[in-house]
């Protein structure tokens, strides 16, 4: 960060600045993604069952068409 600092100090390319900003970027993004990657491939291959807070609830279904209403 001090690099960048720096370089708008001393008044540098900005192409120069741009190019230290998208490396600080890559780099902090890419440090966030090693961090997650782990918890997102045991979420994503846990072979155990994950317990549903909620039972699913099925509906039924009629056969008979529903009917309406005439004016």
């Amino acid at each position: 960060m001090d690099d960048l600092i720096d370089l708008i100090a001393t008044d540098q390319k900005a192409s120069e600045v741009t190019d230290k900003i998208k490396d600080l970027l890559y780099t902090k993004a890419a440090g966030k993604v090693d961090s997650i990657k782990s918890d997102v491939a045991v979420a994503m291959f846990d072979p155990s069952p994950q317990v549903e807070t909620e039972p699913e609830v099925e509906q039924e279904v009629s056969d008979e068409p529903a009917e309406q209403e005439e004016s």
